[in-house]
């Protein structure tokens, strides 16, 4: 019992290594006739489980952003979203209103993070990258 309760708190202080408020930046280049992007807004990790929205859930231009941050601090987050417009979508079947979504792979330190977009192919998809500032 002393033993598990000696242990505790570093358990504790990994898992909440990453918890916090954070300041996460998405660019996405111009391709081909698509124009690039660059949003900007916040996210939470609470309890190694970040979660972060962009925009009115259910409204175009909406985008939501989670997952589980491994305490050596890699992550497979997923995103999924509204198209906002045409203009910075790719696809075919991209149109204002339409779901997507996809995965991103990343990777936290203490006060930062870094993550790219899983482009598929490449022949359709666009490497978007993430920067993840904690405040």
């Amino acid at each position: 019992m002393i033993c598990a309760l000696m242990l505790s708190p570093g358990i504790l202080m990994a898992e909440e290594r990453f918890d916090g408020k954070w300041l996460t930046t998405l660019t996405c280049p111009a391709k081909g006739s698509t124009d690039g992007y660059t949003w900007q807004f916040p996210s939470v990790i609470e309890n190694s489980k970040l979660r972060g929205e962009r925009g009115t859930a259910g409204e175009p231009g909406y985008l939501l952003i989670e997952g589980k941050i491994s305490k050596d601090g890699s992550a497979k987050l997923s995103a999924t979203g509204i198209v906002a417009s045409r203009q910075y979508a790719r696809g075919v079947l991209a149109h204002k209103g339409a779901d997507y979504n996809y995965d991103i792979k990343a990777h936290f330190e203490d006060t930062h993070g870094k993550g790219a977009r899983d482009a598929g192919l490449g022949i359709v998809g666009r490497v978007c990258t993430f920067d993840f500032v904690k405040q």
